[in-house]
């Protein structure tokens, strides 16, 4: 039941995840789910995030580049726009605000 619920929530915040992980600069789908992992998110599975990144790029948030390699399969580079910026500086300020007050609203009910 606790991982469907974290699901859920990742669901909910996972453009603006994806959004903030670019903000150091280009990176792949591969490597952005490391990084989301490694921030304590867990695994996110290809499924999930390469639609989250095709949506990202159709709406201007970020823009993306394939890249032949010289061995092995090409990558697509994504890198946030200026728009992606502007998103996530809105978006996130909002998210904050909400989990600020779901913090309190938990603090309250006794939960630290």
């Amino acid at each position: 039941m606790a991982t469907d619920r974290r699901a859920s929530w990742l669901k909910g915040v996972l453009d603006l995840l994806v959004l903030a992980s670019l903000t150091e600069g280009e990176s792949y789908g591969y490597e952005i789910a490391k990084s989301l992992g490694a921030a304590g998110l867990g695994q996110i599975k290809g499924g999930t995030l390469y639609p989250v990144l095709n949506r990202l790029e159709e709406a201007g948030l970020v823009a993306a580049e394939f890249r032949a390699a010289d061995r092995g399969p090409g990558r697509r580079y994504y890198t946030l726009t200026p728009q992606g910026r502007e998103t996530l500086a809105e978006q996130g300020g909002l998210w904050l605000a909400f989990d600020e007050s779901v913090r309190t609203l938990l603090a309250e009910g006794g939960i630290r």
